[in-house]
């Protein structure tokens, strides 16, 4: 009967041991638990044509600045656009922001986006700061002249970003809340696309390229903000649990992982 028991005891020992031998902590009650990984949930995946496509679109938009016959075309979609009796319209310089705003204002309505304040105003800064440093790079080194002449920074459209980048940050935040409010910011973008083509300030090869712009900066941001924050709560943990027995007769483990 003692060597049965130290037999039992042998055997639990070697398995705290191997327990601890593999990096995982082993308690009184014999569970042993291995160190929390973290991923990503899925609103924070990138693929390749979310960039690809968008950059492609934008190569394709920036030839009509010199190839001939595209820019015969984009003059055309302006002379269409462009009735006689025009009278300029302000609303772009606001409806532009409309999409962030929502956001913000769907909140205080207690409705709840996907992440927390701090999440999400940290991720619109990061998405504002990339398609700035884009737009502007693009607008200096490209230098294409507004159909109105007034400046040479036409290409590509400010605006169209910015309501473009906002359009993707309100379907980002409320995708798995409701699909109505998430596609919303996409009705309102295009809005201010066409009246930076009908105020007479773009053509249409410069909204095109900013909308790629603007949703590629929020893509972008979603993906690098818990890479650069990994103490946020864009981060989940797995956890793999072990609970080594012995029956009298058999020896196992019994495995538990959580998300």
């Amino acid at each position: 009967m003692k060597s049965k028991e130290t037999f039992n005891f042998r055997i639990i020992l070697i398995m705290l041991l191997l327990c601890a031998a593999s990096g995982v902590s082993a308690a009184d009650s014999l569970s042993c638990d291995v160190q929390r990984r973290c991923t990503f949930d899925d609103g924070h995946r990138l693929r390749a044509v979310d960039i690809v496509v968008p950059a492609a679109l934008v190569g394709v938009s920036a030839l009509y600045i010199e190839n001939g016959w595209m820019v015969r075309q984009k003059r055309a979609v302006r002379y269409a656009l462009l009735p006689k009796d025009r009278r300029k319209m302000h609303a772009d310089d606001y409806v532009q922001y409309s999409p962030v705003v929502a956001v913000y204002g769907l909140n205080l309505a207690g409705v709840r986006g996907r992440h927390s304040f701090k999440d999400r105003t940290i991720m619109l800064a990061m998405s504002y700061a990339t398609m700035g440093i884009i737009v502007n790079t693009m607008k200096l080194a490209i230098s294409e002249r507004r159909p109105d002449v007034s400046t040479r920074n036409s290409f590509p459209s400010g605006h169209t970003a910015t309501a473009f980048m906002g359009a993707q940050f309100l379907y980002e935040e409320y995708k798995s809340v409701s699909p109505l409010i998430a596609w919303s910011g996409f009705v309102v973008a295009p809005l201010t696309a066409y009246l930076r083509v009908y105020n007479d300030r773009h053509w249409i090869n410069d909204v095109v390229a900013g909308a790629c712009i603007g949703i590629v900066s929020t893509k972008l941001a979603y993906r690098l903000y818990p890479l650069l924050f990994r103490k946020s709560s864009c981060r989940r943990s797995t956890a793999l649990a072990a609970l080594p027995y012995y029956d009298g007769r058999s020896v196992g483990v019994s495995m538990n992982m959580t998300f």
